[in-house]
């Protein structure tokens, strides 16, 4: 489909949360999942939502409804999903919110580094969650699923550090994953960031069987939450399950 001619109208939209405090850190905002992701991480909590395949369920009339409603106690709306980005039209819909006078968030796990990069120049976007899953090679293709994944999420969070574009950049460890959940933020410290959460799996929306951990886990997360705070960042954020 030429980009052209897409509208906001031709995203699939998975699902709409009318309100949400923590998708867009101290902002009020409406968060649009969108349909699809390429990646297959274990402890996704948006499993329905991953297959391409499916059609959008949610109207991007009724997004525009919602924003109508909740003008004045709405900041903005968060482009999630599934990837916001495998989908060109959500830059159509971006420029619609930004008509529509809220501002724009977006999550991304990275895949489409070219994209995104795109998407970042069109100075559509005032607020970026970008999720780092673990150091590049085997460790990452263990988390995505998918080939060639680390290299593409690196390359994406390149992308943003350059973009100027506020951010803030996301570990999720669970107790199957890689155990390189220090090395990741030091090397995103060293790569100039400045904003960095380390968020706990929950079981919640995940595939079954997933394991999210103990009592033993929970320790173990608080440890590790413990040493990447005194890296320095200028903003830590810990998110415990």
């Amino acid at each position: 489909m030429n980009l052209a001619t897409l509208t906001a109208s031709d995203l699939q939209i998975a699902g709409l949360t009318p309100m949400s405090s923590v998708d867009w850190p101290g902002k009020f905002v409406a968060t649009v999942f969108a349909q699809g992701c390429p990646w297959a991480c274990p402890y996704c909590h948006n499993q329905a939502i991953i297959d391409p395949k499916i059609p959008g369920v949610v109207s991007w009339e009724s997004v525009e409804e919602l924003l109508g409603r909740r003008r004045g106690l709405l900041d903005g709306v968060v482009f999630s999903g599934g990837e916001a980005t495998r989908q060109l039209a959500v830059l159509p819909a971006m420029q619609r919110v930004r008509e529509l006078g809220f501002e724009v968030g977006l999550h991304t796990a990275g895949p489409y580094p070219a994209r995104l990069r795109e998407i970042l120049r069109t100075g559509l976007v005032d607020w970026v969650g970008i999720d780092i899953k673990a150091m590049s090679g085997p460790n990452y293709e263990a988390v995505a699923g998918r080939p060639n994944a680390g290299p593409k999420a690196w390359e994406s969070l390149g992308e943003v550090l350059d973009s100027g574009v506020p951010y803030e950049v996301r570990l999720t460890v669970y107790p199957d994953g890689p155990r390189d959940g220090y090395e990741v933020a030091s090397c995103v410290k060293d790569l100039g960031a400045t904003h960095f959460a380390l968020q706990q799996a929950r079981a919640l929306g995940t595939a079954q069987g997933f394991n999210a951990g103990d009592a033993a886990w929970d320790l173990e997360v608080q440890s590790l939450a413990d040493d990447i705070e005194k890296l320095g960042f200028e903003s830590f954020q810990f998110r415990p399950a």
